[in-house]
């Protein structure tokens, strides 16, 4: 990759999703090329990993994970070199034996235009983060549990 294409992309976030049985519904993957195909993100990288029973780790290959998520071929050997085999490893390592999962590194291309005015007018990123949907779930639970009661 060029400095100029570095420099026009949007930010690179990973997510690491894990299934307990290792051949997945395929349900992710027709989203997952929708988002590709809508300019959303794009894929640097697709791996997918799996624990076996006695605990090693080792790389499948998207045939091995099932038809079912046969679309996500068009994703087969994605790899910009950011994903190491010892990311891999790490992956694996926080799986439950007998399970797999899929490590994922995609540009958020939806916010590159953003991204580079940042970077353009002397910004930079410090900290970014999400809340996970079962935390908000949580505290809004919690905020209309302590919500005094109004007696009519």
């Amino acid at each position: 990759m060029s400095p100029d294409e570095l420099e026009e992309m949007g930010p690179i976030d990973y997510v690491l999703i894990a299934w307990p049985d290792p051949h997945p519904n395929g349900e992710i993957a027709p989203l997952l090329v929708d988002l590709v195909d809508r300019g959303i993100i794009r894929i640097l990288d697709l791996a997918f990993v799996a624990k076996g029973d006695d605990g090693t780790v080792g790389g499948l290959e998207i045939a091995d994970v099932g038809e079912h998520v046969a679309e996500l071929k068009v994703f087969e050997g994605a790899s910009s070199g950011l994903l190491s085999d010892d990311d891999l490893q790490e992956a694996g390592e926080v799986l439950e034996p007998g399970s797999a999962a899929a490590v994922l590194v995609y540009e958020n291309r939806w916010a590159a235009p953003f991204a580079v005015a940042v970077r353009r007018s002397g910004g930079q990123l410090v900290a970014n983060g999400r809340i996970p949907v079962q935390a908000i779930l949580a505290a809004l639970d919690a905020a209309e549990e302590a919500e005094p009661t109004t007696v009519s």
